[in-house]
């Protein structure tokens, strides 16, 4: 029996590949010495497509695959897939949501706890030596930090992955409020409170915690004036996309010292960080590793190969993408 063609946009871990070589005629598109060489002469060949968030797919590359059927994506970012070039073509999108809410979730609180008690900023000191006698035998004071239980929190996209922020919010006894384009079901009765003005959920909160979906809808939605609600004593936390901030406004902020600090694990041209945040103790830095765990990547890795065989099995995918109406 002939195996479906399956082209692959770029190398995806290991096992992965090796699972996806086993079942499919796989051809990994980077690895064309000529990519449009390549497509023009066996695009018409691939009935599947597989991806990740941060490679995505565009619409000519749709476009050069015209018994296209499915797209599988590792990942949970849709922001660089052409999903209404899809939709037009009546192509199935799979993506792998849920698998890594906790992960992602687990790495918000780990930014948001190591600024605010200037974690990343303390290990410095010690390897620096500056904690140690100076000249008249004293030792250096290490600056005071700010406390995390008992504060308040806001989440910009009470989502998946911004419901499992508010859960573990629980366990360091903060209140939490958020904004969504309309009140999410459930959170009242979770003791989560909704806050349809941005400006006023930043004006409320200590710690403002992205959780937003990326794309053209939310780039820049976290300005200056938002900033500024968010003051001297507040904390912003990015664990969604960098373009849903202005990044140049964060940095002039934080510069200012408009607000108290940053902990971002990701930027608005990754991998490029503005210069000036390297030189920040007040920010904390992550190269974009909120769902970079083994368990989690493993479980990503098996949804996107899940999706891909359901849908070329029976048509079904465990996790379809919101596509919008042609």
């Amino acid at each position: 029996m002939t195996r479906p063609r399956v082209l692959q946009t770029i190398a995806l871990l290991p096992a992965l590949q090796a699972r996806l070589a086993e079942s499919f005629d796989v051809q990994v598109l980077a690895a064309q010495p000529d990519r449009a060489a390549f497509l023009a002469e066996h695009g018409a060949q691939f009935e599947a497509l597989v991806t990740s968030a941060a490679s995505g797919v565009d619409a000519a590359l749709i476009a050069a695959l015209p018994k296209l059927r499915v797209i599988s994506s590792f990942g949970v970012g849709l922001d660089k897939l052409d999903l209404a070039a899809a939709a037009a073509r009546g192509i199935a999108v799979g993506y792998t949501p849920d698998v890594l809410n906790d992960c992602v979730a687990d790495q918000a609180m780990a930014l948001l706890l190591a600024v605010a008690r200037r974690t990343a900023e303390a290990d410095r000191f010690v390897r620096g030596g500056r904690w140690q006698p100076g000249t008249k035998g004293t030792l250096q004071v290490f600056p005071l930090a700010r406390r995390v239980s008992g504060a308040r929190l806001g989440i910009v996209g009470l989502g998946r992955i911004g419901r499992t922020i508010a859960r573990r919010a629980a366990g360091f006894d903060m209140a939490v409020r958020y904004h969504n384009r309309r009140p999410a079901e459930g959170a009242d009765a979770a003791g989560w409170g909704y806050e349809p003005s941005l400006v006023e959920l930043a004006r409320w909160c200590d710690f403002l915690v992205i959780a937003a979906a990326g794309g053209a809808e939310s780039r820049g939605l976290i300005g200056a004036e938002v900033l500024d609600a968010l003051g001297p004593r507040g904390f912003l936390i990015n664990i969604a996309r960098g373009t849903v901030i202005d990044e140049a406004a964060l940095v002039q902020a934080l510069r200012e010292r408009r607000i108290a600090g940053a902990g971002l694990d990701v930027f608005e041209n990754e991998p490029n960080v503005p210069a000036e945040l390297l030189t920040m103790d007040h920010v904390v830095l992550a190269p974009h590793i909120a769902s970079a765990t083994e368990e989690t990547r493993q479980a990503m890795a098996e949804r996107v190969f899940d999706n891909l065989q359901g849908f070329l099995r029976d048509g079904r995918l465990i996790s379809p993408a919101p596509l919008p109406t042609p």
